[in-house]
């Protein structure tokens, strides 16, 4: 064979090689693809500001008797150092939470003076609770709590100021 041929031969036989599919690489790009179609379509979490945007105040849940509608505190997803916390760990600090903020109240809240004396919060107040106190009800964009009136343990003003772990 002279070499014009053979050149020839093994050009055609590279053409004949199949290419070499790249399985994982285009496992990847999918989920790639499809994690950057989450995060457009990720809505913020929910907090008092984007809360009347969001839900009417029909959509939400009535207290009824002693109970007490609460916003858990949602913690920011950045902290201060600029870490970005993960959506599990924002997800388990929601849950954990102890400060909420008060949306609705039911007719009876607080209205045992024996018990209470006068109201220990009121609509629009940032409350402490226990860790999972409360009955959590999963609305569009998060979550809501009822809790009983009695099982609010105090006021704050800026829940910031309360250290939450994540």
């Amino acid at each position: 064979m002279s070499k014009e041929q053979l050149s020839t031969s093994a050009a055609q036989e590279i053409d004949q090689v199949p290419k070499i599919k790249l399985a994982l690489q285009e496992k990847y790009d999918k989920q790639a693809k499809e994690e950057k179609l989450k995060s457009i379509d990720t809505k913020p979490p929910l907090n008092p500001e984007n809360l009347k945007d969001t839900h009417s105040e029909d959509e939400l849940p009535e207290p009824t008797g002693y109970r007490i509608l609460v916003l858990p505190f949602t913690p920011k997803e950045k902290s201060k150092g600029g870490i970005l916390f993960s959506q599990e760990t924002l997800d388990k600090a929601r849950i954990a939470t102890t400060c909420g903020y008060v949306l609705k109240m039911g007719d009876l809240a607080y209205k045992d003076t024996n018990k209470f004396g006068k109201p220990w919060c009121k609509k629009g107040d940032w409350v402490i609770f226990a860790r999972y106190a409360g009955s959590r009800l999963p609305i569009e964009g998060g979550e809501v709590r009822i809790l009983n009136d009695d099982e609010v343990i105090g006021t704050i003003k800026d829940p910031e100021s309360v250290l939450h772990v994540i």
